[in-house]
């Protein structure tokens, strides 16, 4: 296997890290804070966002360090501008994507250290549920943005080559 095909592998793998962790978190954040609204077990939802915490740092945070790093590099072994409308597209939903992300990294990191301060869920600051909702409400445009990616990367309209 060539380090070009290789590292096509890669950037392809950690394109499926970041919309596999994305979908996942999501799912089991969202669903951990239900259960834990539901059933008032504060120790579900410290467990969520531990974990949540966890999976972005150790598994979202290096796919997405790795794409930017990878990408560029392919382009530049395949010999394609860094800016063609293909490319602006992608980079443009990529900065969508990271301007959602970020702020969503310190939201989870308030709601850990939120959940773990409270004695119970009914002892939650009203704040935590607003901090919540924007939570969830950044993760709707990230993830619509990771999956125009996908169809950018995979159709590849206006890409040279």
């Amino acid at each position: 296997m060539s380090a070009v095909v290789l590292l096509k592998v890669m950037h392809i793998l950690s394109a499926a890290v970041i919309l596999g962790t994305g979908f996942g978190i999501a799912f089991f954040t969202w669903f951990g804070y239900r259960s834990a609204m539901r059933t008032g077990d504060i120790t579900v939802l410290r467990h969520t966002m531990r974990y949540t915490v966890i999976a972005d740092t150790w598994f979202t945070a290096p796919a997405v360090a790795f794409q930017v790093l990878s990408g560029v590099a392919l382009m530049l072994l395949y010999g394609w501008p860094l800016a063609t409308p293909w490319s602006i597209a992608v980079w443009s939903l990529f900065l969508v994507a990271g301007a959602c992300w970020l702020p969503v990294l310190k939201l989870q990191v308030m709601l850990r250290d939120e959940a773990g301060r409270a004695a119970s869920v009914g002892a939650l600051p009203a704040h935590f549920h607003v901090l919540f909702k924007w939570w969830f409400a950044l993760g709707i445009p990230a993830f619509a943005a990771v999956l125009a990616i996908y169809w950018l990367m995979v159709a590849k309209p206006w890409a040279v080559g």
